[in-house]
C-alpha cells in the first residue's frame, strides 16, 4: 500500500514539473505555454492565448538597417 502510495505520488509531482505542452511554434524551435522557462523568452503570442516560448540562439537577430 506505502508503495502505491509513493508511486502516485511521484507521478502526481512529475506531472506538475513538466510545464507546456507538446504543442510546438517557431519553426518548431518553440513550444506554447502559459509561462515561459528562465532559459526562454517570449517570441509570438498565439490566438490560443499562450506565448511562444524560444530559446534566445533560436530567435532572428534583428538588424538595424542605417538611413
Amino acid at each position: 500500500m506505502k508503495l502505491l502510495l509513493l508511486t502516485l505520488t511521484v507521478l502526481l509531482l512529475l506531472s506538475q514539473l513538466t510545464p507546456g505542452g507538446t504543442q510546438r511554434c517557431w519553426n518548431l524551435h518553440g513550444k506554447y505555454r502559459h509561462r515561459c522557462s528562465k532559459k526562454e523568452r517570449v517570441y509570438v503570442y498565439c490566438i490560443n492565448s499562450k506565448m511562444c516560448c524560444v530559446k534566445p540562439r533560436y530567435q532572428p537577430k534583428g538588424r538595424w538597417w542605417p538611413f
